[in-house]
């Protein structure tokens, strides 16, 4: 043993304790050991020091295993407990099993002990690093990963309860930070120097920020900043002194230096009625706007500010994608997806939306457009147009080859389509059209939208089981990622994201957050699929695991729609 182990040994005969240490040093334990007798003893031990097991009798002068275990499990729920006792009968020795012991030895058979105590101390292990996985989960549902600030999820809680508060004569202020000439970096010297820009940025930002106050970032170089009960000129002053800081900076990365600046806008939450959105949005726009005047300034949001309303770039692209919405500038790709350990069927496919206009041989994917949809309400439109072109394809595909078992079609769902009262019509009436059976299409909604949605989500889910369609959580782990959840979201598919699986052979953390998640899938009855899987060791791990599907370059890269 590298280790020696921390026994504590509750046992009121030194003889039998005697017996207890010999045998375990006998085995190849190196034993650092305490002895105590008495409930007193007991919890004043627990208190001193750190145990790896417990080892208790049952029946001793004044109090039994019963106690101990209540006593130890008061201070630590997974210290390992065995009991060793010569009079402990089966009925006994269950219940003591149901209150919690571990393991329990007749005192005759201490040949059991070594081999226990060795299971036991493995089981501890494994238990610490789920325990772990689920904090760094939990920790995760509110921070960003990059920078450890605030994440989007978060801020916009945050937000939502300040705004509340105005219909009380709260006053606060809302910062929309974005960076100037950080795509140079990330084009000049890759996506490494852009992330630890990122990083060093958000220690800056954190120097003027009050405690009561929420910094986050939200997506991308763009930082949000929540100033609660700060009237307008303190705001401005922080919002200056975040810009100065900034501006001061040098980003040095190997032998290249760097000066960057800083956009600022600004929006005073002074009065009811105001929503999420519309804060947002109006922070955004005040952003634009002091980028159009020459940056590194600060541009407050008036209502009756016309300029501030004309946001040419992102307009532009609303106009291109009404376009490709009336004029099939949208094609469809597919990426399969295939069974590890038998799962049937053994392989499915996503469908996936990228724009390519006329004239244009290059293929846009979604991450340039859909911040424009989802801002300006295009995301239902473009859910209902892929809807009804990947049945389409289904519908010849089963024409073409009626034989042949296609297995089932992954299409994603936008937060926004949650709330379409309309969009369960929509499915019914196309699946109808196209002879789709519902049983061969699973809609796809992220973690984070079914919650942000709760409701609304819980109602779309029952809504298309109801017709026969299958519901899966998208990118689990990216977002809240509250197992509870899990009881509540009747869906049949649990999509572990990307982000933990990637890394996973090479990050022990992570291994165990896609084994945490795997297992409590399983447990919720849900099959289970790895995104990003990007080489065939990374496959074979996730079979070990017992991941039921992957899904990734390594598997398929993603490809236009063959010709039907």
């Amino acid at each position: 043993m590298n280790q020696p182990l921390r026994l504590l040994l509750v046992e009121d005969s030194e003889d039998d304790a005697l017996l207890v240490v010999r045998e375990l040093s006998r085995n190849g334990f190196t034993l650092e050991h305490v002895r105590v007798d008495t409930q007193a003893g007991l919890r004043s031990a627990l208190d001193e020091g750190e145990w790896d097991v417990v080892i208790t009798d049952h029946n001793m002068s004044g109090f039994n295993s019963d106690e101990t275990l209540a006593i130890v499990r008061e201070r630590d729920v997974d210290l390992p407990i065995i009991i060793v006792s010569g009079s402990i009968g089966e009925d006994i020795a269950v219940a003591a099993m149901r209150g919690g012991a571990h393991d329990y030895i007749m005192k005759g058979n201490l040949a059991r002990l070594a081999p226990a105590i060795q299971r036991e101390l493995r089981d501890a292990k494994t238990r610490q690093a789920h325990r772990q996985a689920r904090q760094a989960i939990e920790h995760m549902a509110f921070h960003d990963a990059l920078t450890g600030l605030n994440n989007r999820f978060e801020f916009e809680h945050q937000l939502r309860r300040a705004l509340e508060t105005t219909e009380h004569g709260h006053s606060h202020a809302l910062l929309y930070v974005d960076l100037d000439q950080f795509k140079i970096i990330n084009d000049t010297c890759g996506h490494v120097a852009g992330d630890e820009l990122l990083r060093q940025v958000a220690t800056l930002l954190k120097e003027p920020i009050r405690g009561a106050d929420t910094l986050a970032r939200l997506g991308g170089d763009e930082f949000g900043v929540l100033l609660l009960d700060c009237p307008p000129d303190q705001a401005r002053r922080i919002g200056e002194r975040m810009l100065e800081l900034v501006r001061d900076f040098r980003f040095i990365w190997q032998d290249k230096n760097f000066n960057i600046g800083a956009s600022l806008g600004m929006v005073m939450l002074d009065h009811p009625g105001l929503t999420l959105g519309d804060a947002l949005r109006q922070a955004d726009m005040a952003c634009y706007a002091a980028k159009d005047k020459g940056r590194n300034r600060i541009q407050l949001y008036l209502p009756d500010d016309v300029e501030l309303r004309q946001r040419h770039g992102e307009m532009e692209w609303v106009n291109r994608i009404n376009r490709a919405l009336e004029t099939d500038f949208f094609e469809l790709h597919h990426q399969r997806i295939v069974a590890l350990n038998g799962a049937h069927p053994a392989e499915c496919c996503e469908f996936l939306l990228r724009m390519r206009e006329p004239g244009n041989s290059r293929l846009i994917l979604p991450g340039t457009f859909i911040p424009a949809a989802e801002r300006y309400g295009l995301m239902p439109a473009m859910d209902r147009w892929v809807v009804a072109h990947c049945l389409s394809h289904l519908s010849s595909c089963r024409a073409a080859a009626p034989e042949l078992d296609k297995g089932l079609a992954f299409i994603n769902l936008s937060g926004a389509t949650l709330n379409d009262e309309h969009f369960l019509a929509f499915v019914k009436d196309q699946l109808e059209q196209h002879g789709i059976p519902a049983a061969s299409v699973c809609f796809e909604i992220t973690e984070t939208a079914a919650i942000s949605n709760l409701n609304h989500a819980l109602a779309f889910i029952d809504g298309v089981k109801t017709l026969g369609c299958r519901v899966a959580l998208d990118d689990f782990g990216a977002g809240l990622s509250s197992f509870s959840y899990l009881k509540a979201l009747h869906a049949d598919y649990l999509k572990i994201d990307g982000g933990f699986v990637r890394d996973m052979l090479d990050d022990p953390m992570d291994a165990s957050i896609v084994e945490a998640i795997n297992n409590i899938g399983h447990v919720a009855g849900l099959t289970t699929i790895a995104e990003f899987v990007e080489s065939e060791a990374l496959r074979a791990r996730l079979v070990e695991i017992g991941v039921d599907y992957a899904q990734g370059y390594g598997i398929h890269r993603p490809e236009p729609l063959p010709v039907n």
